[in-house]
């Protein structure tokens, strides 16, 4: 069942049960209306009976038996009971008529001995009777002379009309909440599509999307901040980072297919020459050996750097522990020093401070900033590592005396595959080496994992620096801090 029968079967259901509640409560009013307006009518006629003969009969000696003996009794005049289907007797408390109107004939109204007896006692008593198949209202008052019941004053009053006035009210009723809920059936469908159309299109640019691979095309909406509106906004928002992400994907897979590329040649190359002899010589077959075995080297550094930021593309956990982020920044200073060459590694400022992060992968991050710096920074430059704890955090700095970054070039160094090795490379002591392009890259992901962030400033012929702001790990901090 579409979403779209589903809101109108539900609107109709809705309104069906306020109609059903509307009409119930409307039918049972006007039915407590008219019978409640009988049964007062019926009163008046009673006391109306009452007042004409009481005046006669307390002229009596005695009324009680006057009524015994069968004296005669004139009831009130015909223009009191003029309204057709109203019909009086005044029986004996035995339930013998002494008197009745004309327009009951010769019937009589049957009062049963139960409700003689309510009225003997000086009770009223209401009783639904029939008289030929037509429903009668009865009232039955005391007719009281001297303050003594001597009779009882029988008043009826016919219910064909109520009724009939009842079946008609439900008739239209009934046949108003049909023609309601058809009509409102029909709006429903119409209101509810047009609410969904919007949607629908969503669904067919969608589909027409994956169809066609087409990932720039996008959802014409009209530019409202209804539920609709919002929805297709974040649908070609959703649509734009898609696109972007395909395009990264292609670009990627672009960049790891030429990098790869020329260790399989140079591989590829050298293996043709070892296989058809061409390398007799002893030195040209460990040159050709050595050559295989740096390029196979490069490619498990890619490889593993590939699979590094397949990991942290899938959000794969990382170990977090108190980290003495001193003693590893010390440890990756003297490393770095140690593979320095001719480039002079220093130490700046430095702070006793703790952070909650995987010590492998910080101190891959720090080793791999500090291989950059000494990379590009000829012989005779300088690289210095310092640390501080700040209000924020801790900030570790590596800033070198190399060849710098051109400005155009900053915002994409830590993209995969970037390289500026061209513009950094024009002093001929700098070998910069056969690098994968995914150094810095990694350095962005194993801080984006730590909470962190990078950033790095640099001018051309002068060096750069780059800084990174690690979170501190606050209470065990400060308790060293105190403890010390």
């Amino acid at each position: 069942m579409s979403i779209r029968l589903r809101l109108t079967l539900w609107y109709v259901l809705v309104l069906a049960v306020i109609l059903l509640a509307f009409a119930g409560a409307l039918y049972a009013v006007l039915s407590f209306s008219l019978f409640t307006e009988v049964d007062r009518r019926l009163q008046i006629r009673a006391a109306d009976v009452q007042n004409s003969l009481s005046t006669a009969l307390e002229l009596q000696s005695d009324p009680r038996v006057f009524i015994l003996r069968g004296g005669r009794l004139a009831l009130p005049t015909a223009d009191t009971f003029a309204e057709p289907g109203v019909f009086v007797q005044v029986s004996t408390l035995d339930g013998v008529a002494l008197t009745r109107s004309e327009n009951l004939g010769a019937q009589t109204l049957v009062v049963s001995s139960a409700a003689l007896s309510q009225v003997t006692r000086g009770e009223t008593v209401y009783a639904n009777l029939s008289r030929e198949q037509v429903p009668l209202r009865v009232y039955i008052a005391p007719l009281t002379v001297r303050g003594q019941v001597i009779a009882a004053i029988v008043v009826a009053e016919s219910l064909q009309g109520v009724n009939s006035t009842l079946r008609r009210l439900a008739a239209l009723l009934v046949g108003g909440i049909v023609a309601g809920l058809a009509f409102a059936f029909v709006v429903g469908a119409v209101l509810a599509y047009n609410a969904l159309a919007p949607i629908d299109r969503i669904t067919q640019t969608a589909h027409t999307i994956a169809r066609s691979n087409d990932l720039t095309r996008r959802i014409e909406a009209k530019p409202t901040r209804d539920e609709v509106g919002r929805l297709a906004a974040t649908f070609n928002e959703m649509l734009g980072r898609i696109e972007e992400l395909f395009r990264v994907q292609q670009r990627f897979v672009a960049d790891v297919s030429h990098e790869l590329r020329s260790p399989l040649t140079a591989i590829r190359g050298n293996l043709d020459l070892l296989r058809r002899g061409a390398l007799d010589e002893v030195a040209a077959r460990q040159d050709s050996l050595g050559a295989i075995e740096a390029e196979t080297a490069r490619m498990q550094r890619l490889v593993q750097d590939l699979l590094l930021l397949a990991q942290a593309d899938a959000g794969a956990p990382i170990e977090r522990r108190v980290v003495e982020l001193d003693t590893l920044l010390l440890d990756v200073f003297r490393q770095a020093r140690l593979n320095a060459g001719n480039v002079k590694v220093a130490l700046g400022s430095e702070d006793q401070v703790q952070v909650i992060g995987d010590a492998d992968r910080l101190k891959q991050l720090f080793l791999n900033l500090m291989d950059n710096a000494i990379k590009y920074t000829a012989s005779g430059g300088e690289v210095t590592l310092s640390f501080a704890r700040e209000a924020d955090g801790v900030r570790v700095a590596i800033a070198d005396t190399g060849v710098g970054i051109p400005a155009t070039d900053l915002p994409r160094i830590f993209d995969r595959f970037y390289r500026v090795d061209k513009a950094r490379s024009r002093d001929p002591s700098i070998n910069s080496g056969g690098g994968t392009g995914l150094g810095l890259a990694i350095c962005k992901s194993i801080v984006d994992a730590h909470g962190g962030r990078i950033q790095v400033q640099s001018q051309v012929g002068k060096g750069s620096t780059f800084t990174v702001w690690l979170p501190v790990e606050q209470k065990r901090d400060e308790g060293r801090k105190n403890t010390d």
